[in-house]
């Protein structure tokens, strides 16, 4: 098929070349333009399931990301980092 096609671009290898170019930019954005967006609904990339049974309806994935517990009320944020400055602690150097 492949050299049924060379055989048929025009213009020597020069045109062969600029053709062949030309078809497989036109095949990528054919697929990623209609194929893709067609074929992504029927595809099982979104459907995940961890655990079996009552395991699925328990645990982080169904808990609501902005909602305040009463242990996180009046606490401060705690970062494990400081903001003041890119410099380490000195005790945190390794070898010092």
């Amino acid at each position: 098929m492949y050299a049924w096609i060379w055989r048929k671009l025009p213009f020597g290898l020069p045109g062969k070349i600029s053709g062949s170019v030309v078809l497989v930019a036109a095949v990528g954005v054919l697929l990623w333009y209609v194929v893709f967006p067609w074929a992504t609904p029927l595809l099982p990339f979104d459907d995940v399931q961890v655990g079996t049974g009552s395991q699925q309806d328990q645990g982080p994935a169904q808990q609501d990301p902005n909602a305040v517990h009463p242990s996180d009320e009046g606490a401060p944020e705690d970062i494990p980092y400081s903001t003041e400055s890119n410099a380490p602690h000195p005790s945190s150097i390794p070898g010092g």
